[in-house]
């Protein structure tokens, strides 16, 4: 048994199948595991329509199969990454990576701002210095929301959630 943890890394997925729909315009992409995602048209610059539509479609693996290509009739062609499909369809897991990657990066600018020095941050969270520079590392993907909120509390930051209506 290793004494090492393995660090959680921000999970890559890669696309498995990816098909057009014309008729719902959108596109049905799969990934490895078996997810399945759909992605619109009107997402995307530039965009399919009727007069000007979708000629070839792949998955594309010089973004190593992390996104998609497509190229249109009068020659126009774009990229679309798992990123986007992923934002655009709120997955939970990609969302809470990017709420602690932002966490993470504004911690590193709270603490360059900060007159505390670093072992004072350290004793006010009550932990080690590794565990210290883990949370502040925005690769590490192990940490929780509650340990980031508790880093900023000791950086005498207040931390604000804003939930907006989208259905308007």
């Amino acid at each position: 048994v290793s004494r090492f943890k393995k660090i959680k890394k921000l999970e890559i997925m890669k696309i498995k199948t990816v098909e057009k729909n014309n008729r719902k315009k959108q596109y049905e992409i799969v990934t490895e595991k078996g997810d399945n995602y759909i992605f619109p048209y009107s997402q995307q610059q530039p965009s399919p329509s009727q007069g000007n539509k979708i000629v070839k479609l792949f998955v594309d693996p010089e973004l190593g199969c992390e996104g998609f290509t497509y190229f249109l009739e009068d020659g126009g062609e774009g990229s679309i990454l798992m990123d986007y499909i992923l934002h655009y369809n709120r997955e939970p897991a990609y969302m809470r990576d990017m709420l602690l990657y932002e966490l993470s990066v504004e911690a590193q600018d709270q603490i360059k701002k900060s007159k505390l020095s670093k072992r004072e941050i350290i004793r006010r969270l009550n932990t080690s210095p590794a565990q210290f520079y883990r949370l502040v590392d925005q690769t590490n993907y192990t940490k929780s929301v509650d340990q980031m909120l508790n880093l900023l509390q000791a950086l005498d930051c207040e931390v604000e959630f804003i939930v907006h209506d989208n259905s308007a």
